[in-house]
């Protein structure tokens, strides 16, 4: 069977395909933000010096972890509102499934990034009087968060790519606009390649990016 392309098509919805990126960039920015600060708590709780803050963390992680982002997402919005007895909707169950992924892959981030935080420095903040919720905010954070940027980088990545999973639950993003653009024009190739590259145009950098900062940063320590 002979396909003839058609790549006009694509100049036609391109327009839309863009609205619906502009949808997922937004999504993953939220989802981002929140799973930063997420993965810092748990990391937290994974490096506490009571053992069932570390099971309970631990095992979270572990799950999020090694269980598929799409099982993660259909329990969220189909069998999470039957539990609580609120209907979540799409919106809510995608950031809130994709935020509990970018925790879990987060935190072990954090933790490697902590472990780098000289513990003088800890003394010293002891030592001026800090209490603990002062050396998390002055010293802890703000030190494990630059260490760690270059992960944080490859993990929003991993976060991007992921996020066109929330169209299986009809999410307007831009893989849901894709594959409604692609069965109304019957133009499967050109649609959903397109769709691919614009992924692929948001993600090359970010992912180019990461490198030149892990190569500055081994540059500095090795200095």
């Amino acid at each position: 069977m002979e396909y003839n392309f058609s790549f006009p098509i694509i100049s036609e919805y391109l327009g839309v395909l863009l609205k619906g990126l502009v949808t997922t960039i937004e999504f993953t920015v939220v989802c981002l933000i929140l799973g930063i600060f997420l993965s810092f708590f748990i990391c937290l709780l994974r490096i506490s010096r009571f053992w069932f803050l570390r099971l309970i963390s631990s095992a979270y992680v572990e799950f999020f972890r090694c269980t598929p982002v799409l099982v993660q997402l259909f329990w969220i919005f189909f069998c999470l509102p039957i539990l609580i007895g609120v209907e979540l909707g799409n919106t809510a169950s995608s950031i809130i499934a994709l935020t509990l992924f970018m925790g879990a892959i987060g935190s072990e981030t954090f933790r490697s990034a902590i472990q780098g935080i000289p513990r003088d420095q800890l003394d010293t903040g002891s030592a001026l009087g800090l209490s603990s919720f002062q050396k998390v905010r002055y010293i802890v954070f703000p030190q494990s968060a630059r260490i760690a940027i270059p992960t944080l980088l490859s993990n929003s990545v991993s976060l991007f790519k992921e996020s066109a999973l929330v169209s299986t639950v009809g999410m307007s993003d831009l893989m849901y606009v894709g594959q409604n653009v692609s069965n109304t024009t019957a133009r499967p190739v050109e649609i959903l390649t397109t769709v691919a590259l614009l992924y692929f145009l948001v993600a090359f950098p970010l992912t180019r990016m990461v490198s030149l900062l892990e190569s500055r940063l081994e540059k500095k320590i090795g200095g």
